[in-house]
């Protein structure tokens, strides 16, 4: 928890609260539905909590903003995120029914009421969202593909709407379709941990959704 307040010190007291509530949460659902690996619930708090809030790093929601998160798994990068900004909705999609339940459990447990979830594939969720969040799912392109019809056109923050993409290692073959659209941003530039060396979250801006 502490690495949280080392990085994010502007939290409320409530934001606080629900940040230390999470390592408890996700050890008592991870042992009844396994959906963080031994080695990752060790490291919750480094691994999936910070490195969901390096999107925070890049943009603070302004109130209303609407956001997808697919292939949310247990919830990451949607819970902590609803938690940095409960003034924005955040719709947590993933086609595994077991890890949606996961993400309802927390959610209540954390009283979040900007949080929805949904089991779901991205392409078949109603509705559009000024971004689309996930952490690395699928190879970047076939994302694209998948979700770039669920951005909203008017845009209402200082990023222009599209996705935020959180991956590590080289993908830069992945990124050449989108040369002319997409910034990336190293997490290592916000976080001093050795595991955010590799990290990157893509900003790949929707221009054309008929794509």
């Amino acid at each position: 928890m502490d690495i949280i307040k080392k990085y994010f010190p502007n939290l409320s007291e409530k934001q606080l609260e629900q940040y230390a509530a999470l390592g408890e949460l996700y050890q008592e659902w991870n042992e009844k539905i396994n959906v963080i690996s031994r080695k990752d619930i060790e490291g919750l708090y480094e691994r999936h909590v910070l490195h969901s809030l390096g999107i925070a790093k890049v943009i603070e929601f302004r109130p209303g903003t609407s956001t997808m998160d697919v292939g949310t798994g247990g919830g990451f990068p949607g819970i902590p995120l609803a938690i940095m900004f409960p003034e924005s909705n955040f719709h947590l999609v993933d086609s595994i029914a077991k890890k949606i339940t996961v993400v309802n459990g927390v959610k209540e447990s954390l009283g979040l009421q900007n949080v929805t979830a949904e089991q779901n594939r991205a392409e078949k969720v109603d509705g559009q969202f000024d971004f689309v969040v996930s952490r690395a799912v699928t190879a970047f392109p076939k994302f694209v593909s998948l979700v770039r019809k669920k951005i909203k056109i008017k845009n209402q923050n200082k990023l222009l709407n599209g996705i935020l993409y959180l991956k590590g290692g080289d993908f830069q073959e992945e990124l050449e379709p989108f040369v002319n659209q997409v910034k990336i941003y190293s997490l290592s530039a916000y976080f001093d941990e050795e595991f955010f060396e590799t990290k990157k979250m893509i900003h790949l801006i929707i221009k054309n959704r008929r794509k």
